[in-house]
């Protein structure tokens, strides 16, 4: 048989994406539930795997914790670098204010309604729709291209961790996060660290305070030492991302109005620029702590980091965000560039795998993502796929890419 040239394939594999196939495997995931905290991902894997067994893909399955597993599925083979997708299977509590059954997938007037059709069983949908053109087609030879659908994004990311662990089993030169992002690529995000900051002191009667140490009192100058150090953050900001930042969320302490309080807890939210580190921020802080003399005389003051997602940033001027960039413009309409604010996996794949990295996927994460009656747009489910299969195609048969394999 003739191999088409490059504009007949591309048209092929355009004309291969069924919205209503995206939709169908959807709305199944959505069924699915995977709600974190509260369920686990084990009904998601389950209807994923079924589906892209009926493809043909290859399937590992990897579990993480009980009724917890990771999922890649591929195409292609395993000695060639090739295209990593990632997404996750679980999704926030559904909560309250719903209008349908937030785990009952509806379509109305032209949207996909139900708790992670935008974030993200529809990015899900949207790349294995793509994948299975691009496998009918042949249009990626034998390179693999991945999707790897990973537990627990939503919460500590115990599923990226152990990815990024795992021996790799094959090649990838690019990855996209196939998040939420109304089809506009996304170059860059601040990482998050997630702090917890224990105050102890001693109790004592409120009638005598000097006869014990005021642990709520300590932690007190501790939050207006985290608002001066927001303040020095602003100073150096990245010229893309912005500059790195404190929140304190939560303080919680002490056990009566009429006593001293023996134990504080503050919980701090510091979001990461690339290149930095949580456990570098949480010894930075205990050393100011300390240097402002909140600490001793009968004040202990420990933290902890509960949670780290690394940031990111791949260049706009980088093989994978220009095509990324020309496949949008060319499947749907120019959407251009940007960067977030938030946090995603992506920032495990570029620091611990040191692969370009940038966000594609259908959805807007701050209009849709994690409201009631969450929606995403049919047309950008399809729209989506479409463009995951002129990046797949383009970026395999690049020149870059292609030297990686030969060389």
């Amino acid at each position: 048989m003739t191999r088409p040239d490059s504009s007949s394939l591309e048209q092929l594999l355009l004309d291969s994406i069924d919205a209503d196939d995206i939709v169908s495997l959807a709305s199944a995931l959505i069924d699915a539930g995977g709600e974190n905290p509260g369920d686990t991902e084990q009904s998601v894997a389950n209807v994923l795997v079924d589906r892209c067994r009926s493809l043909g893909f290859d399937i590992e399955i990897e579990e993480i914790a009980p009724n917890r597993p990771n999922v890649i599925v591929s195409i292609g083979g395993s000695d060639r670098p090739g295209l990593l997708f990632v997404g996750h299977s679980d999704v926030v509590p559904a909560g309250g204010g719903w209008t349908t059954d937030p785990f009952e997938a509806v379509v109305h007037g032209g949207r996909l309604y139900g708790r992670g059709a935008c974030d993200m069983k529809g990015g899900l949908a949207a790349v294995v729709i793509a994948m299975a053109a691009l496998k009918h087609c042949g249009a990626v030879g034998d390179a693999p291209i991945s999707l790897a659908c990973l537990v627990d994004e939503e919460e500590t990311g115990i599923g990226i961790r152990a990815f990024v662990r795992a021996p790799a089993r094959r090649r990838y030169s690019h990855c996209v996060v196939a998040e939420p992002t109304d089809l506009v690529t996304i170059t860059g995000c601040r990482g998050a660290a997630n702090l917890e900051i224990t105050v102890t002191g001693r109790s004592a009667h409120a009638g005598r305070p000097s006869n014990g140490r005021n642990a709520v009192s300590a932690a007190a100058r501790i939050v207006v030492l985290i608002d001066s150090l927001a303040s020095e953050l602003r100073a150096c900001a990245d010229p893309l991302l912005g500059p790195a930042t404190w929140n304190v969320g939560t303080i919680e302490g002490g056990s009566g109005t009429s006593m001293v309080a023996d134990r504080c807890v503050l919980t701090a939210d510091r979001r990461l620029l690339p290149g930095e580190n949580a456990a570098d921020i949480a010894a930075q802080l205990k050393t100011r702590i300390a240097a402002a003399g909140i600490g001793g005389d009968g004040i202990e003051v420990e933290v902890r980091v509960s949670m780290d997602m690394p940031g990111f940033s791949t260049s706009d001027r980088a093989e994978l965000c220009i095509a990324a960039v020309e496949a949008v413009t060319d499947a749907v309409s120019p959407r251009g560039t940007d960067v977030w604010t938030a946090s995603c996996d992506g920032g495990f794949i570029a620091r611990d795998l040191g692969m370009p990295t940038i966000v594609l996927g259908p959805g807007e994460i701050e209009t849709q993502a994690h409201q009631p009656d969450e929606p995403v747009s049919v047309d950008q489910l399809r729209d989506s796929a479409r463009a995951y299969v002129l990046l797949a195609s383009r970026l395999i048969t690049s020149p870059a890419v292609v030297a990686q394999r030969t060389g």
